[in-house]
């Protein structure tokens, strides 16, 4: 853990001329706003800062999701992100981003009252590894590295926020790997991104990327919000891939399965999977005590 000098200290030189910047930030002095033309994504370049200066750039972003492109990183830029929704509380939110497969040229820290803490040190490249972090644990504080030649370096990384409020989405960041409870599996029903009934013809581990990929063969499609199922050329079958992750251990096996999951950096994560014969008798209960949230299409 880093720690960024106070406010005020100018009389000795600071380890680092970013960091007392940063300390500087909170007086609005020293530091040039950078705005996103769409309030969502983000791109700006090095090259615009003079030679002699160590810039601290702010940029504000008001999507629920979007990216950073910084080309030829020098300073620092702080990124600060909320939710569209003029009236929703930052504590109801997490973030989450993953970082670009060839990002390369700063580092990405959590900055809260001065203290940074890593998430992405410049030049690892673990793949698909994606970091969240809720509001009240800091802010985004992304630092250029000392760089003989920034001539090939961009630093870049997808964000998304995620509201707390919905159980099964924050399932997928908490606990993904945990069997999914009763009311978890009902308001997933009504919240998912896609609900889909099949069985497992396969999964694929890819240990480079810590995820399992699991083939579904589709026997109907309740909602997807994004073409993820489609026949099968040479057997007109539906079928798709969800994703999970690799710790997990998912295994192929015999019987229908209820999947649902959300889109997360263009990618179908799974959430909740209860077997059908399951998810029948859950559903039937809550419905006869006029408990379930939303209605599901009759099998």
């Amino acid at each position: 853990m880093r720690r960024a000098p106070a406010p005020g200290l100018l009389v000795l030189p600071p380890p680092s001329p970013l960091l007392l910047l940063l300390g500087l930030l909170a007086l609005d002095r020293g530091c040039t706003a950078q705005y996103s033309s769409d309030l969502c994504s983000w791109k700006g370049s090095g090259l615009t800062h003079e030679s002699h200066k160590k810039d601290v750039e702010q940029v504000y972003l008001r999507c629920a999701e979007g990216s950073i492109d910084w080309m030829y990183p020098t300073g620092a830029l702080i990124v600060n992100l909320r939710p569209s929704i003029v009236s929703s509380s930052s504590k109801h939110w997490t973030v989450c981003i993953k970082p670009f497969k060839d990002s390369a040229g700063a580092n990405i820290y959590l900055e809260k009252t001065g203290e940074l803490k890593l998430l992405v040190q410049d030049g690892d490249h673990s793949p698909a590894r994606v970091h969240c972090f809720s509001f009240e644990q800091g802010g985004l504080f992304v630092e250029a590295t000392p760089q003989q030649d920034i001539s090939r370096k961009i630093t870049g990384f997808q964000y998304e926020l995620i509201n707390k409020g919905t159980a099964s989405d924050l399932h997928m960041v908490s606990a993904p790997c945990r069997p999914c409870s009763d009311t978890e599996v009902l308001l997933a029903v009504c919240t998912s991104d896609f609900v889909v009934r099949g069985t497992i013809q396969n999964v694929i581990n890819e240990e480079e990327q810590q995820d399992s990929v699991i083939d579904v063969s589709v026997n109907r499609i309740y909602r997807q919000k994004t073409k993820i199922f489609k026949p099968a050329e040479e057997s007109g079958r539906w079928r798709g891939q969800i994703k999970t992750l690799l710790q997990c251990g998912v295994k192929p096996g015999e019987g229908d399965f209820l999947f649902m999951g959300h889109m997360h950096f263009g990618e179908a994560r799974l959430g909740c999977a209860p077997r059908i014969k399951d998810f029948q008798r859950m559903y039937k209960e809550a419905k006869d005590k006029g408990l379930n949230p939303c209605e599901i299409g009759p099998d």
